[in-house]
């Protein structure tokens, strides 16, 4: 397979099969019983199997950015894992046995399969970010269970993505005064609502560049920038490459 990198962040799972690696930006990483791969989104990588003989079955995940921003405790982590080396843990283990049973049984129609997917990606992220410098806080914490006014203004912000944003109106659109909405968002999400905002923009972004169906221009516009240059500094910011260059990418990709 011909190196190659896209907006979703990957997790892979040996199945059954002898083992393979998942070169990703140029170092091979194993792919066998107690070993996974995750790929962050835009990290370039290829699948090269080691024995020809025999096909190997993994369990691939197809991950949003959206995903990592609402799995994140803190700003650093957005739109990345830890590291690639995933330890397949006991835990890991059954529920990457039970996610893959849900699937093929129930074509992932089982009310149990999403609550398994869910604990498995969580899980995942979650070890990368273990024996870190940088997710040293994160072992042994668990993610607190979001507070109904937080989700609220999650929806909210999500539905009027591109508006002209007041942050005090959204504060009181939860129910919260606006030193209390800022202090329980980070708290819940471990970031402040600008950064999340941004990160949703740009998920946004990437969306409909991709689709290739609008000009640049209009994206920006209708994501709330006033020119197409302030929108293009912001997608360098976040994302390294211009809009145009991320779309060129992605077509170029599409055609191959």
């Amino acid at each position: 397979m011909a190196p190659h990198a896209h907006r979703e962040g990957h997790l892979i799972f040996h199945i059954l099969g002898p083992p393979a690696e998942v070169v990703v930006e140029g170092r091979p990483y194993p792919l066998s019983p107690g070993q996974a791969v995750a790929i962050s989104p835009w990290q370039p990588h290829y699948y090269r199997p080691l024995d020809h003989r025999d096909n190997v079955l993994v369990l691939v995940l197809y991950i949003r950015p959206g995903w990592f921003v609402q799995a994140s405790r803190q700003a650093s982590e957005i739109l990345r894992f830890g590291r690639v080396g995933v330890e397949v843990t006991d835990r890991l283990a059954r529920l990457v046995t039970d996610t893959g049973h849900l699937l093929s049984a129930h074509g992932g129609t089982d009310g149990g399969f999403e609550d398994r997917l869910s604990a498995l990606t969580q899980a995942s992220f979650d070890q990368t970010w273990q024996w870190t410098a940088e997710g040293q806080h994160f072992i042994g914490q668990e993610r607190p269970l979001r507070d109904f006014r937080i989700r609220r203004a999650l929806r909210l912000l999500d539905e009027t993505l591109g508006e002209p944003i007041d942050l005090a109106r959204l504060s009181r659109a939860a129910g919260l005064s606006r030193p209390h909405f800022f202090k329980l968002f980070r708290e819940q999400l471990g970031l402040p609502p600008t950064i999340y905002l941004n990160a949703l923009r740009m998920e946004r972004a990437i969306e409909r560049l991709a689709l290739g169906k609008e000009t640049v221009a209009d994206i920006g516009l209708d994501l709330g920038f006033s020119t197409p240059a302030s929108f293009s500094r912001f997608f360098i910011a976040n994302g390294v490459v211009p809009p145009s260059t991320y779309r060129r990418s992605v077509m170029a990709h599409a055609t191959q």
